[in-house]
């Protein structure tokens, strides 16, 4: 017999398993094929390539077209180094809250969708809801892509999509897009009292950096009305990481930085990658006339789409009708959301507990967004059941 989960048992479940990225999500994924192959539910697989994480995907009711993705991830981030007061991968419920590492961020949802399974399948539904549960998220959104490209492959193909990352339950429709590089400098090493004949790594890094920061200056001064409801209400270029040189008086021979772009929705997030890029085609051409050794380097650690406001979106609609709100958000987080929205699916993000407990210690969720969420899920069944 199928075993049946309250929404707070799921999540009980859930946070058990170590899913912090650098781990396997194996486990889970097993867990929830299980659990719905009970219920008589057919899930697929979408493996890494090390064959140690999956993505996992499932449609419950009639193979038609229409229906809706309820879209969470996996994994969860890394607890070491920070002061829990109780066990991060076993729920406590203290004073109205449910404490464990993912609780918010974002196994609350996931536990919401899969607890309401078996109502699910009991309704009569008009519509499909698939369930779409990725891998590796948090390291720079690498697991839904293939996911949802076997899903455009495989049949039937939903109308809009749901990721439910803590948003208070509250509609968010749009948030920036993030490109994540680090950039490798070599220079050519002399003594510092030879300057003019090496060519100073750490110095031509900080050129680099500079023109970030130039960037930042120019985009700060000319906010747009329709960029207002971000926060900040522009493109911003950051470092955060640097390390490089030898010793004080030495021309230094490397130096690798970050670089974090976040950029409005509505700009061109692979033109600001290019744009940089250019730059330090620009700066290398000048450093190799003094040393040809002299190199920039730049590696992607991440590119992740900006999920853009819709003007009459249809997942726009159908969370408002079920949720009774009238207005949206805009959120500072990025999410896969702008993914699921190239792929070809009306895009909103909601979902239960607060962004500020993301990835913090003695991480938690209130019982109420709990409650809440269980509240919309049975919206949402009985909307698609029309």
């Amino acid at each position: 017999m199928a075993e049946r989960y309250t929404a707070k048992e799921m999540l009980a479940k859930l946070v058990s398993f170590q899913t912090v990225s650098h781990n396997s999500n194996l486990d889970l994924v097993q867990f929830v094929e299980n659990y719905l192959e009970g219920f008589g539910i057919a899930a697929h697989r979408v493996p890494d390539a090390t064959g140690e994480k999956a993505s996992l995907f499932a449609h419950i009711g009639p193979s038609v077209d229409g229906g809706v993705i309820l879209s969470g991830h996996t994994d969860v981030v890394p607890v070491e180094g920070q002061p829990w007061s109780t066990d991060p991968f076993a729920l406590t419920e203290k004073d109205g809250r449910l404490y464990g590492r993912g609780a918010c961020d974002m196994k609350g949802f996931l536990a919401l969708a899969l607890a309401a399974v078996p109502d699910m399948i009991a309704a009569p539904l008009s519509r499909p809801i698939h369930l779409a549960l990725s891998y590796d998220e948090e390291v720079g959104c690498l697991g839904a892509p293939p996911m949802i490209e076997a899903m455009n492959a495989s049949g039937p193909r939903a109308a809009t999509c749901i990721v439910g990352e803590p948003s208070m339950m509250q509609i968010a429709d749009g948030h920036k897009g993030v490109c994540g590089l680090t950039v490798s400098v070599r220079g050519f090493e002399v003594h510092s009292s030879l300057l003019p004949t090496g060519v100073s790594a750490v110095m031509t890094a900080a050129r680099l950096i500079t023109w970030l920061h130039e960037r930042n200056v120019k985009n700060a001064a000319n906010v747009r009305d329709e960029d207002l409801a971000f926060a900040p209400p522009f493109t911003t270029l950051h470092s955060g990481i640097i390390a490089g040189g030898t010793a004080h008086n030495i021309t230094a021979l490397d130096c690798n930085f970050t670089v974090d772009i976040r950029a409005i929705p509505t700009e061109d997030l692979h033109g600001w990658k290019e744009r940089f890029t250019a730059y330090c085609k620009e700066v290398e051409t000048e450093i190799r006339t003094i040393r040809p050794e002299a190199a920039i380097t730049i590696e992607e650690r991440a590119i992740v789409e900006g999920l853009q406001p819709e003007k009459d979106g249809a997942a726009d609609a159908l969370v408002r009708r079920i949720s009774g709100q009238n207005a949206s958000v805009k959120v500072p987080y990025g999410t896969e959301g702008g993914q699921f929205q190239a792929g070809g699916y009306s895009t909103v993000i909601c979902g239960p507990g607060s962004i500020d407990q993301a990835h913090q210690p003695d991480e938690f969720i209130s019982i109420e967004q709990l409650e809440k969420g269980e509240r919309f899920m049975s919206a949402l069944i009985a909307d698609l059941s029309r």
